[in-house]
């Protein structure tokens, strides 16, 4: 039904659009550069400009303030787990790549990507690619992708320092240096991060510092007119102390100490209609954790990944994409006797994708992969794509794929890799589907996008925090759809307001379909009379709104006013509430921003998070940020 009304409102719209032609250049959705009018799936964009002026200093604030249907949830303050959620599913649902390299931890428990160490000012450009991909990005691209580029080299010699500070004597430096000429370019970030932070719990008093150092440098190299190196090198050097969810425990001696390094290496040859990249990707990640009894663990991932992209354009419309990868990743953890035991594994890929068009006004990809694991086996995946151009910057797009997720690394005692049986545990299976309209009224300045999506993951994985075995639910279904909405209404140029609404009706089958306590001790969802509140999945509101209000004073002064309000959500309750589902409050908050041009060169900004000091959780018994300001001043010469 819900699908019928929409189908009825964009046909109806459609022939009341007065579009703008704005051509814009993607490279997430085909893993090449193609026109944002020909993509059939839902791309955001975020460019250096939109970064540039931001509030917040980490990659997950600028997400939270710049896209819609991400929810973004933080266990404390600064450097505490934080994950990103598309579409209602869970982090380990949604891939995260940083100039092509997959951004994942072997040793965590599900393969999630911890994103709270990235920051922004290195980045360049964000593309976030909603819905499957697996056939194009593999394992856990389910809910979506987000693709980060960082900054290269620009035509002559340049440098930039950034300085903010805040309270608890929070401290951000980053520092950079830049050039290119016609035969290379290099760019190198440094960044430097420190705060006293706030307690990560509501139920104890003391702060949870937090130091990051970070390095990112790239460096490329035109050999000849058609071959190029691209090189990149990341590098993080992290502390943090954090609480646990138990009540009436001292915390103040957690700690976790955390070094991470990845080195990319591509080589790229275009010859005629051919194009052809070849990558090879290494990373290495070790966390040593100090527990609340002083007990010390530590915990290491490494990576390698080799792979080929190879592209050809028969014309203008039609072109083939096909690669491999070769991935090798490994764990070792503090549980394994000695400490020197490490589990290794390997997924062997190969892909296609066919765009073409196949009529004036239609633009349609199909693609395939083949993954195999050597421990859970084969899986394939396929998407389909379409995107109507209705003339100009209107649209209807629509896309429909499978995917999966296999296993993580995990051991428990000798099993790893099997259930408390003994059994190969094989990976969850998953179809999405959406359909979605975008144009722009130009007659009212005003952007609009809505999209409808569908997705469906069969026989989830879940791990046991008693027994500490993994196993697939059987039978279970894990189900999230809604609706995005978006628009973006600009006056003059001085005034910009954008809306953003997301409704997402999520279950957790894996949680819900099972009786009222299983074999491992947990329990089923609450039955609260909360209606899809009680079996939604975890920490993923039902309703999300936000706005961003621009307005440019004059030609030095702007400010900026943000909106965010979270619905209830549902939470795992731990063992202060008998392993029992909870339910957070709902709430709304406001942020403040504003920059000043001194001169040419220098600009001074100053930012007010949650301005009402409202005291809010969007993980059980974990504090939101309070009321926090922050004064900056960019240099760049």
């Amino acid at each position: 039904m819900l699908i019928r009304v929409l189908t009825i409102f964009i046909l109806f719209f459609s022939n009341y659009v007065f579009s703008k032609e704005i051509p814009i250049i993607v490279i997430s959705a085909g893993k090449t550069p193609q026109s944002y009018s020909s993509v059939g799936s839902q791309v955001t964009i975020i460019d250096s400009e939109t970064i540039e002026k931001s509030s917040g200093s980490t990659l997950t604030e600028l997400l939270d303030s710049e896209t819609q249907g991400l929810n973004i949830f933080r266990l404390g303050g600064k450097g505490t787990n934080t994950g990103i959620q598309m579409r209602g599913l869970p982090k380990r649902y949604s891939t995260v790549y940083i100039d092509g390299v997959k951004m994942y931890d072997p040793s965590a428990s599900d393969n999630a990507f911890y994103a709270e160490g990235i920051f922004k000012d290195s980045i360049d450009r964000i593309e976030i690619l909603k819905g499957s991909q697996s056939s194009l990005y593999g394992n856990s691209a389910v809910g979506g992708t987000i693709n980060i580029f960082t900054k290269k080299g620009k035509l002559g010699k340049h440098q930039k320092t950034n300085i903010r500070a805040g309270q608890s004597n929070t401290k951000d430096i980053f520092y950079s240096f830049e050039g290119a000429d016609e035969k290379q370019n290099y760019f190198i970030g440094l960044n430097y991060y420190k705060t006293d932070g706030i307690s990560a719990m509501n139920n104890d008093g003391e702060n949870d510092p937090y130091e990051n150092n970070s390095l990112t440098l790239n460096y490329g190299y035109k050999i000849s007119e058609n071959n190029t190196i691209e090189n990149s090198l990341r590098f993080k050097d992290s502390y943090l102390e954090y609480d646990e969810p138990t009540d009436g425990r001292d915390d103040t001696l957690n700690s976790s100490d955390n070094l991470e390094a990845q080195i990319s290496l591509k080589f790229l040859n275009t010859k005629d209609k051919f194009k052809n990249t070849f990558g090879y990707y290494k990373s290495a990640s070790s966390r040593m954790v100090t527990q609340y009894d002083t007990k010390q663990k530590t915990y290491e991932g490494f990576k390698n990944m080799i792979n080929y992209l190879g592209e050809y354009n028969f014309n203008l419309d039609n072109k083939i994409v096909y690669g491999a990868d070769l991935e090798f990743f490994k764990a070792k953890y503090p549980t394994d006797p000695g400490n020197n035991k490490t589990h290794d594994e390997e997924i062997h890929s190969q892909y296609i994708d066919y765009k073409f068009r196949p009529f004036e006004n239609i633009y349609a990809t199909i693609g395939g992969r083949n993954d195999k694991h050597t421990l859970s086996g084969d899986e394939q995946s396929y998407r389909i794509t379409g995107a109507y151009d209705l003339g100009g910057n209107s649209k209807i797009r629509s896309s429909y794929g499978t995917g999966f997720l296999f296993p993580a690394i995990y051991e428990s005692g000798e099993y790893a890799w099997t259930n408390q049986d003994g059994d190969k545990i094989n990976a969850e299976k998953t179809t999405s589907f959406d359909i979605g309209y975008e144009t722009f009224f130009e007659n009212l300045n005003l952007g609009f996008n809505i999209t409808y999506f569908d997705i469906v993951i069969e026989d989830p994985i879940m791990g046991s925090n008693i027994t500490n075995f993994q196993d697939n639910v059987s039978g279970a279904k894990n189900k999230s759809q809604g609706i995005e909405l978006s628009t973006n209404w600009t006056d003059n140029d001085r005034l910009n307001i954008g809306f953003n609404y997301t409704f997402t009706k999520s279950y957790s089958g894996m949680d819900c379909d099972k009786p009222e306590k299983d074999k491992w001790g947990y329990t089923s969802c609450l039955d609260s009379g909360d209606g899809w509140l009680e079996s939604a999945m975890v920490r993923v509101p039902i309703h999300a709104l936000s706005s961003k209000i621009n307005y440019q004073f004059d030609k030095d002064l702007d400010g900026s006013l943000m909106l965010n309000y979270k619905g209830r959500t549902r939470d795992y309750g731990g063992t202060d509430y008998s392993f029992k589902d909870q339910i957070l409050d709902d709430y709304f908050l406001v942020d403040l921003k504003s920059s000043y041009k001194l001169f040419e060169g220098y600009n001074l900004d100053f930012s007010v998070k949650n301005l009402f000091d409202k005291n809010y959780e969007n993980a059980l018994d974990y504090s939101g940020t309070p009321r926090t300001m922050n004064v900056g001043l960019k240099i760049a010469y």
